[in-house]
């Protein structure tokens, strides 16, 4: 079965504060919006074919009550490749990074925040290649990922 598309939805407590990194610093167009009372309860941002789908805890408890409680445990880790890992360092000015800028084995220049000021409801990585990653050639010894505090690396094969 193919898949089409792939768009996450990440909830949160108020979707507005969420917003402007995606359409002021990503270029996100706003396709869906729907309001509950004075809020948003629901939003859709495009980029081309990318998407990213926003709803609050509040529409989540009336439209999804058996899940309610579990979409609070987020976060969500979204990894975002992009040309220019320099505009994104300008619109993550002033924001916790959580991974400062590293470059990784495999040839991602990378940094990651969370999705706005003041939340860390959800966190993005912003990957930067200087090539193609198809290009890329990981030598045989680095093909494990090293380990995370109190696991075990991942083979890349």
């Amino acid at each position: 079965m193919p898949v089409k598309k792939l768009t996450p939805v990440l909830f949160v407590e108020k979707i507005a504060s969420a917003l402007p990194f995606w359409t002021e610093h990503l270029g996100f167009i706003k396709t869906v919006e729907v309001p509950d009372g004075d809020k948003l309860a629901f939003v859709i941002r495009q980029q081309g074919t990318t998407e990213v789908m926003y709803q609050s805890f509040a529409s989540a408890d009336k439209d999804l009550p058996a899940i309610a409680k579990d979409v609070r445990k987020g976060p969500a880790f979204l990894y975002l490749e992009i040309d220019d890992l320099a505009d994104v360092k300008a619109a993550v000015t002033g924001m916790d990074i959580y991974m400062p800028e590293r470059t990784t084995f495999y040839g991602s220049r990378e940094i990651a925040a969370p999705t706005s000021k003041n939340s860390r409801d959800h966190l993005l990585i912003r990957g930067s290649f200087g090539q193609p990653l198809s290009m890329i050639t990981i030598p045989r010894r680095q093909r494990t990922c090293p380990p995370a505090r109190g696991g075990l690396g991942k083979s890349l094969r």
